[in-house]
């Protein structure tokens, strides 16, 4: 199986911690060189100083800039761009905050839908002709199992996650003739931050310990334990290869079994 990505330029998004980085050790793993893309210059640093450096021509970097700023994260990216194209293109940034859909201010969806579908399209629009002019692009969008099955009490990001899977299936199709696949990748309960975040969010709604709340979380799960960032890893790697290069336009749950429906 052809997983080497020697020669390839990924560009990762939320690189400096949790999932993002994660993935980022696994391109650089496969030989990728790597920029991780996030707001903390300091943080981003330490990530980077911890990639892999598996040849002699490998080189990573990063990109410090918050995907809520448009102007500035097109200017960035497509300055890098220019200087070495990216091949790789991982769209991953931390969730909107829970709560209901329907005592979700408008606001709230309209933040959402800035930071997830118009930053990924920013950062698409960027890398999108060093992709075509190398005929080689894998787009791997990390969203959540939400597209498939809404979760409870996570109504705005049920929403927009919904908009970037149909945007994702929308640019499989146009962009399939230029060698370039759009896939998404959608993980179960994973021990990051965001986890940590939803089963505060839980308690401080229901009362229950957090142990009480994980015990009911993994009940949902067969495999019976949550899943480890470089779990979720190992499936974007694989989607960002040549071995995956006849996969477009699908959602890839990454949850244990926990999904329910097809």
């Amino acid at each position: 199986m052809d997983l080497d990505l020697r020669g390839r330029h990924a560009l990762v998004g939320g690189g400096s911690q949790g999932i993002g980085r994660a993935a980022a050790i696994e391109l650089a793993q496969l030989c990728a060189h790597v920029t991780l893309l996030a707001r903390s210059a300091e943080a981003l640093e330490n990530a980077v100083a911890e990639l892999p450096r598996l040849h002699e021509a490998q080189n990573h970097g990063y990109i410090a800039v918050d995907v809520n700023d448009a102007a500035a994260l097109r200017v960035k990216v497509e300055s890098a761009a220019n200087a070495h194209p990216f091949h790789i293109l991982i769209n991953n940034t931390g969730g909107p905050p829970g709560g209901t859909a329907h005592e979700a201010d408008a606001t709230a969806f309209l933040a959402a839908f800035h930071q997830h579908l118009l930053a990924n399209q920013t950062l698409l629009q960027a890398v999108l002709p060093g992709m075509k002019g190398a005929h080689y692009g894998r787009i791997v969008n990390v969203i959540s199992t939400s597209v498939k099955e809404p979760i409870r009490n996570l109504g705005v990001s049920n929403t927009i996650r919904g908009a970037v899977a149909s945007w994702a299936k929308t640019l499989a199709a146009e962009l399939g003739p230029f060698g370039i696949t759009v896939n998404n990748v959608l993980p179960g309960y994973t021990r990051t931050q965001r986890l940590e975040q939803i089963v505060r969010d839980r308690v401080a709604a229901t009362g229950k310990t957090a142990a009480e709340i994980e015990k009911t979380m993994l009940g949902t799960v067969p495999a019976n334990r949550f899943a480890e960032s470089k779990e979720i890893a190992a499936a974007i790697a694989f989607l960002a290869s040549s071995a995956a290069g006849y996969i477009n336009g699908v959602n890839l749950p990454v949850d244990g079994g926990r999904t329910q429906s097809l």
